[in-house]
């Protein structure tokens, strides 16, 4: 996951964003289907499957790290089937945006250290 340095890998970085921007599908995908009878919501594992890999001790496959749609078991569903709550896909939404932009930073970060390192 990081460089000699301690720098995360960008290759880490990168497949956060792709899972950031999964999971924004997702979350839009959940929302328009609120009021359609018997939608069940998705959600997408991608932080759980990077701690996961790292406290196995064994290198990074940045390969795995693709995020995992997947429908959450623990959801309270109406009568009509439907268990999309707008309340929990607001905030899922708000926490994406800020993990997005986590991510950006850090990659142009990264790419910041690396353009200073091929100046010197």
């Amino acid at each position: 996951m990081s460089d000699g340095n301690g720098i995360m890998n960008v290759n880490v970085i990168e497949a956060g964003l792709r899972a950031t921007a999964l999971r924004s599908k997702v979350v839009a995908n959940n929302v328009a289907n609120i009021n359609t009878p018997g939608f069940k919501r998705h959600a997408v594992r991608f932080e759980q499957l990077l701690a996961k890999q790292l406290e196995s001790g064994r290198p990074l496959d940045v390969d795995d790290l693709l995020g995992q749609v997947f429908r959450p078991l623990n959801t309270v569903v109406e009568p009509n089937g439907n268990d999309v709550s707008i309340d929990v896909e607001v905030g899922e939404m708000v926490e994406n945006g800020a993990m997005h932009k986590t991510y950006v930073r850090l990659l142009a970060k990264k790419y910041r250290q690396m353009a200073l390192a091929m100046q010197t």
